[in-house]
């Protein structure tokens, strides 16, 4: 039980993809401009995750070595349209915010990188678990980086004013400032990895 509970909260604080491996930061950086657009990028990653680590989990012994890559992006590919036909359909308004983003996830290194150090090498509850920890890992990236972005670059968090005449820092709704508040955010998780050891 031990075992288990390790691997979903790895993804979660010491392997976080965002800040302490450093993974999946092109749609990070472009996304994360709204909590709202944060927290969709961040379940349809986790859904793609958890459905791909499971499926490369159970084919595993069934794909020859020499094809496993292509495989698995087909496996990956295959959940992303899932979600961003759901995405079309329940949420147009997300899916145009989220844009060509959603489609990337086939290729995103986070997705890709489990499949091949750790859904095509363990069992399927190990893998659900690691793609569950990763995914609710980049969420709260996701949640994090958007919302600090949000509240100062425009003084509201999911339209919600939190404090009345806050001045908005515009710098933090362009590309630039998300590029500074994951910078910050970097150095905060490796400051507090440092006290730990």
């Amino acid at each position: 039980m031990k075992d288990l509970v390790r691997e979903f909260t790895k993804g979660i604080f010491k392997e976080n993809p965002t800040f302490v491996l450093a993974l999946g930061l092109c749609p990070t950086l472009a996304v994360s401009v709204t909590v709202a657009n944060g927290i969709g990028m961040g379940l349809a990653a986790t859904f793609v995750l958890l459905g791909s680590s499971v499926i490369i989990s159970l084919v595993r012994n069934f794909i020859p070595g020499k094809i496993r890559i292509p495989c698995f992006i087909v496996i990956i590919a295959t959940f992303v349209t899932i979600t961003e036909l759901c995405l079309k359909a329940y949420s147009p308004v997300l899916n145009r915010a989220l844009g060509i983003y959603v489609p990337l996830i086939v290729v995103n290194c986070i997705v890709l990188g489990r499949a091949e150090a750790f859904a095509c090498k363990n069992s399927v509850l190990s893998s659900l678990l690691d793609g569950l920890g990763m995914g609710v890992g980049f969420t709260i990236a996701l949640i994090m980086i958007s919302g600090i972005r949000e509240f100062l670059g425009s003084g509201q968090i999911l339209g919600h004013t939190l404090i009345k005449g806050f001045e908005p820092v515009f710098v933090f709704g362009m590309p630039s400032g998300a590029l500074l508040v994951i910078g910050l955010l970097l150095g905060l998780f490796n400051v507090l990895k440092n006290m730990k050891s």
